[in-house]
């Protein structure tokens, strides 16, 4: 049993040393008898050292340690390692040799699979450079040639030192995209940030092939919406005298986006219904002008049988705005009730939707 523990360095004048500075390995002296003891044992220390592979840490002796195998002896050590803690017991020749590591030392940990440093009382993972460079890196994931960070996990942290922290994306120029992608089993679903322009968009994908913008900021801060639901709907511009009890649809959408649509024509002739494309909470004005009348009625009517806004009245113009709810495929028209001669078309009688 031997223990090759690293002794101080000597002084410059003082009398050479038996052993080496670094690994204690002994000097074969002049005249020496039996050199080959003292060869064997500086290549029992390199054998041990060079290369070196960690297979546990132990606080005893495994029962049948393999030839050549090295353990890091824990405290409180015992058996044929008591007294022997921090030093690696390496086994040879069916004994052990135990061997104390310098500072800086690098070993192959077996169990954990990665390469120690020393820190000169334990062995730790050998930390990053201060500033490293790498071309890809991998959490838990494997990088490719585009995605060359890659983090797999159940969340990820980016935190402050201290005060402010901001996440940077930058692009190339103006026509390309700086944005933060959104997926579903691997297929686009949304996305935000600058999309082939400068201006702040928001896109979803039900399929992740075709997309709708659904809100777009310019650089000078107008936001638009180009998705909400909005209508403005009249019949054919001219005069009708619809009877008591007729319906009356519509035939020009003037500003129509986020949906709406025409759909049949009505019983009456009179014109289309008008679909609502969403379910939502919407601003409906209904707007009547009037050239004659004997006292008239007209409502906007939902599905034929709810009255969401209504007018009355004589001769002239007159309007009135309502808050409701609407859902995807109601069907909207207009419900006439006593006599009245009604210029329809842009301006006249006509209404307007917009989803809130």
């Amino acid at each position: 049993m031997q223990d090759r523990g690293i002794e101080p360095i000597a002084a410059a004048n003082a009398v050479m040393s038996d052993i080496t500075v670094n690994l204690a390995l002994p000097y074969i002296k002049p005249a020496q008898a039996q050199k080959h003891v003292t060869h064997n044992e500086a290549l029992q220390v390199l054998d041990a050292t060079v290369q070196l592979v960690i297979a546990a840490r132990l606080a005893s002796p495994p029962a049948a340690p393999a030839e050549g195998e090295c353990f890091w002896v824990l405290p409180g050590a015992t058996g044929a390692w008591a007294g022997r803690s921090g030093r690696l017991a390496f086994r040879q020749d069916e004994a052990w040799i135990f061997i104390a590591p310098v500072l800086g030392w690098r070993a192959f940990d077996r169990a954990e699979g990665r390469l120690k440093l020393f820190t000169g009382t334990d062995w730790d993972d050998i930390p990053l450079p201060a500033s490293p460079q790498v071309s890809a890196f991998g959490i838990g994931a494997t990088p490719d040639a585009t995605n060359r960070l890659a983090v797999s996990a159940p969340a990820t942290l980016l935190t402050h030192a201290g005060g402010d922290h901001r996440l940077k994306i930058n692009k190339a120029s103006g026509a390309d995209t700086a944005s933060l992608l959104f997926q579903s089993g691997w297929q686009g679903k949304a996305e935000l940030g600058l999309a082939g322009d400068d201006r702040f968009a928001i896109k979803v994908s039900g399929d992740g092939a075709v997309w709708t913008t659904a809100l777009t900021i310019s650089p000078q801060g107008v936001v638009r919406t180009g998705q909400r639901p909005l209508v403005r709907a009249s019949r054919t511009a001219g005069s009708l005298s619809p009877s008591a009890g007729m319906a009356t649809g519509f035939d020009d959408l003037h500003l129509a986006a986020g949906g709406f649509a025409l759909g049949a024509i009505l019983g009456s002739g009179q014109g289309r219904e008008l679909v609502a494309p969403a379910d939502g909470t919407y601003l409906l004005t209904l707007n009547v002008e009037a050239q004659t009348s004997s006292g008239h009625g007209v409502a906007l009517r939902r599905n034929g049988t709810d009255d969401l806004v209504a007018v009355a009245g004589t001769v002239g113009t007159q309007s009135s705005s309502a808050i409701a709810a609407l859902s995807e495929g109601d069907i909207l028209t207009l419900r006439h009730t006593g006599s009245a001669q009604l210029l329809f078309g842009y301006s006249h009688t006509e209404i307007s939707a917009f989803m809130l």
